[in-house]
């Protein structure tokens, strides 16, 4: 049997919080090519833990699942307490429909439900976040090869400012921009995403910079930008069942917040982060699974990432023709 490139299927996070995937994607290994597909997806992401200070990937006091609204506590201080802690939830439909053979667009649509504590206040808000959609072609597209397959994708994308970025507590006081299920702000991305398989084995590489726009309180992100390494192995059980397990490496930075163009010094990012992935099809449904957790970050004043979680599930359709010959 010939043996097909290992595709992988790269869905922009939608950054509707900077703390929450600010420039980070998931990436989902599909054996799957050239089909459009829907899904739904979880993201859990947490960060806690000054720098020098030990790290939980669920810190106490907060829970893997969205959680009832707290907005009757006004904002915490960051006075660098052990207990501080940021967690972001993120539920996501994802649409990618193929117009023809080498020409793919997506949709994201994500609900956000945010938690933090400080100086120990705890607040938790949720909403509708901001839609993505982005578009991506495959200019390299060398499958079905004897010894060595490949694929190069390149891409382009728009956030748009469709959620709420104005929740106030119970007190009047009204959360910041980064902990709001929507920034207020139209962003755009670039990306490229190349993939290599030879035989079973495979292994690919994405970036990604990200343009942050500025909302009508002149509050913004810096530009960000997110680099992705996967190496993955495809293993067949039987005919209808592949598992495929991979190890990844992922890189961010940002230098973080600005108002009126002006960094702020607040929520500046540069780390690195390690894990594993495991994604098992079963005919045309793909579960998809990630775990990453925190190999290195810089010093912040800010508590650093601890790890991140994403489980999915993907119905792939049989396309046999497309829009656009």
């Amino acid at each position: 049997m010939k043996n097909k490139i290992l595709i992988i299927l790269f869905l922009l996070c939608s950054s509707s919080t900077f703390a929450c995937d600010i420039c980070g994607c998931f990436m989902g290994i599909t054996p799957y090519d050239n089909v459009s597909s829907f899904g739904i997806f979880y993201r859990y992401r947490s960060y806690n833990g000054y720098f020098g200070q030990d790290q939980q990937f669920f810190p106490s006091g907060s829970s893997f699942f969205p959680i009832q609204d707290q907005t009757n506590n006004s904002p915490g201080n960051h006075n660098g307490l052990l207990g501080d802690y940021e967690v972001y939830r993120t539920t996501e439909l994802r649409g990618r429909y193929f117009l023809q053979k080498r020409l793919e667009i997506n949709a994201i649509i994500p609900y956000l439900n945010n938690t933090e504590k400080y100086n120990n206040q705890t607040s938790t808000i949720s909403g509708l976040g901001d839609m993505t959609f982005y578009a991506g072609y495959h200019l390299i597209r060398k499958l079905d090869q004897k010894k060595m397959n490949q694929r190069l994708i390149l891409g382009a994308g728009i956030k748009l400012p469709t959620a709420n970025n104005r929740i106030k507590s119970d007190q009047g006081f009204t959360y910041s921009n980064p902990f709001q299920p929507g920034t207020g702000s139209t962003d755009g991305f670039v990306y490229a995403n190349y993939i290599i398989g030879i035989k079973n084995w495979g292994a690919s590489i994405n970036s990604t910079y990200k343009f942050n726009g500025q909302n009508a309180d002149q509050e913004s992100i810096a530009n960000s930008t997110t680099s992705f390494l996967s190496i993955f192995r495809k293993i067949d059980l039987g005919k209808n069942v592949k598992i495929i397990p991979s190890v990844q490496t992922s890189y961010e930075f940002t230098k973080g917040e600005k108002y009126q163009g002006k960094l702020t010094g607040e929520h500046e990012t540069n780390n690195l982060m390690a894990g594993a992935g495991l994604d098992i099809f079963v005919k045309n449904i793909g579960i998809n699974t990630s775990f990453q957790t925190n190999a290195w970050s810089a010093q912040t004043d800010h508590p650093r990432s601890s790890g991140r979680l994403t489980l999915g599930i993907t119905y792939n359709l049989k396309q046999l023709y497309y829009a656009i010959n």
